[in-house]
């Protein structure tokens, strides 16, 4: 991606170059161990270019920073109906400390960090610089 803002009332509260938007969204059961591993992966995935065109380079390599934005409708289930359930999704109170985490474990891997406004109404920007799109 090669940039993100986000928007809370028209102000914008974060703003990145080259790197990753992280959609984060939380689950009942999930915790800091989880936000963890999460940090790391998306930290360390190779998923951008090298010189040949291969994905060979993490978000470390390439010195890119990450706009994180919680997304519990991320977690809904379409399975009945065409209402979508979000009863899957952790509850506030909870998803917020794992994001919080997951945002400062990121943090401490040395990438740099910027966030969305958790529960607010965001609009969300983003230019993707290709076509990758992963669900981790």
């Amino acid at each position: 991606m090669s940039r993100a803002t986000v928007r809370v009332d028209g102000e914008t509260v974060a703003d990145i170059g080259a790197g990753l938007c992280v959609l984060l969204g939380v689950a009942h059961g999930d915790a800091a161990a989880d936000a963890d591993r999460m940090a790391g992966k998306v930290a360390r995935l190779r998923i951008f270019p090298d010189a040949d065109g291969r994905f060979e380079r993490s978000l470390l390599d390439t010195r890119g920073a990450a706009l994180v934005v919680s997304q519990f409708t991320l977690i809904a289930d379409t399975e009945k109906g065409n209402r979508p359930s979000f009863t899957g999704a952790a509850p506030a109170v909870e998803a917020e400390a794992v994001y919080e985490h997951f945002c400062n474990r990121l943090a401490a891997l040395d990438v740099p960090v910027q966030r969305g406004v958790f529960g607010a109404r965001m609009e969300v920007e983003l230019v993707n610089d290709g076509p990758v799109t992963i669900v981790l």
